[in-house]
């Protein structure tokens, strides 16, 4: 949901300094009621609170309307699983906040310390992890004994991962560089451009926001098997309509938006991949001048992963990285920029250190999976997931049906 596993230490402490803002600016109505879910009140505090919470972790939804709708949802959920006497045992919240700091390398109660130090309230992050873990037990106790999934539905499910083998997708990107210090900026761009309602309109914002080498062809990107894009991207990609642009999507220091030109089914299977294998090197510079010629270069200079050791001879050993992941592991926008590649071509698009570093990125070499390495309970797990929150969802509304709702702004 919001993605904590791209955050470091590093980049985590000075995001929370980016979007920092004295309490005491806001000490005027910074109490004052905004909006009545039945006899519950949600203050601007609350609403100021967790937008900068939001903003932070560069979660969708970062906008005050955004946030007020989700503190409303929130106060629903827990009246739901206040009514059936559910409540989060100390020790389940303690566990839940390590569980979520630590992908960003940070215990609990770093990650509290470091929020409070800096204008954020613990209570903030407590509530968040709180409501959450109630509304999953509540779904789960509610609606766990409704959901069976058959051995004909995981075939089925198979069978349709299947298909996407034989899907290619024509897109248009925009990637918008978003360091903290013009994270608002930046959103505002992605938030114009995903209103784009034809492809030369799109086209017209990738050449004015993007940063990526397709830029100056308007943002359109060649055929793409649907299987080279990061798992966690297909299934928006084929719920658009052609023509229409995803929601803004942030990654690390970025924000990315894709529109969909044209799909088709092919004859061949593409490969499902079970590892890639690729290397960045570290640039310092950002996407300063000096910094891309240098990129450039390096294109030239390189022609295989291996080569990359000779660049980085007698520097830091940080400065170059290279690895093999399963693709649900590869951070997006690392991921969305692979899908571009195939072995030894190069990407520069992407950057690290709120934007002071940039990566320059190399596709070594994919793994396809072997059939048998399809595992049948994670396909069950997934298909009982999408049940589960489809009785959320449903319930969510029911209860919003019958609660009064009234905002006070």
């Amino acid at each position: 949901m919001i993605m904590m596993r791209q955050l470091t230490k590093s980049v985590l402490t000075a995001s929370v300094l980016a979007v920092m803002t004295t309490v005491g600016s806001y000490a005027q109505g910074l109490f004052d009621p905004v909006a009545r879910v039945d006899d519950t009140i949600i203050t601007e505090f609350e609403v100021q609170q967790r937008l900068r919470f939001l903003q932070l972790l560069n979660a969708p939804g970062a906008t005050r309307d955004g946030v007020l709708e989700t503190l409303i949802e929130d106060r629903l959920r827990r009246q739901a699983a206040a009514q059936v006497g559910l409540r989060v045992t100390d020790e389940g919240l303690i566990e839940a906040m390590d569980n979520f700091a630590a992908q960003g390398d940070l215990s609990g109660e770093e990650f509290v310390a470091l929020l409070e130090q800096n204008g954020i309230a613990g209570e903030t992050f407590r509530d968040f992890i709180t409501v959450n873990i109630e509304w999953r037990d509540l779904i789960r106790a509610r609606y766990g004994s409704r959901v069976q999934i058959s051995e004909a539905e995981v075939d089925r499910a198979l069978a349709a991962s299947s298909n996407e083998a034989n899907i290619r997708v024509l897109l248009s990107e925009i990637i918008i560089p978003a360091p903290p210090p013009r994270a608002a900026q930046a959103q505002a761009q992605a938030e114009e451009a995903s209103q784009a309602t034809s492809i030369a309109e799109f086209s017209r914002y990738a050449r004015q926001y993007s940063a990526t080498a397709t830029r100056g062809a308007g943002g359109r990107l060649p055929w793409t098997p649907l299987t080279n894009l990061p798992p966690q991207l297909r299934s928006t990609i084929l719920g658009l309509n052609i023509g229409e642009v995803t929601e803004p999507i942030p990654l690390q220091n970025a924000i990315a938006l894709f529109q969909l030109r044209d799909i088709e089914e092919t004859g061949t299977s593409a490969a499902e991949y079970a590892a890639i294998e690729y290397a960045a090197y570290y640039i310092d510079g950002g996407r300063s001048d000096a910094a891309l010629a240098r990129a450039r270069a390096l294109a030239e200079e390189v022609d295989v992963c291996d080569d990359l050791y000779g660049v980085a001879q007698g520097q830091p050993e940080e400065v170059l990285e290279r690895g093999s992941l399963a693709p649900s592991d590869i951070p997006q926008d690392i991921a969305i920029e692979l899908a571009k590649l195939d072995p030894g071509e190069v990407s520069y698009a992407l950057t690290r250190a709120e934007g002071q570093t940039l990566v320059f990125l190399m596709m070594c070499g994919r793994t396809a999976v072997l059939e048998e390495e399809v595992d049948r309970e994670d396909v069950t797990l997934s298909l009982r997931n999408r049940r589960l929150e489809g009785f959320a969802d449903s319930l969510l509304e029911e209860l919003r049906a019958s609660t009064d709702i009234t905002i006070l702004e």
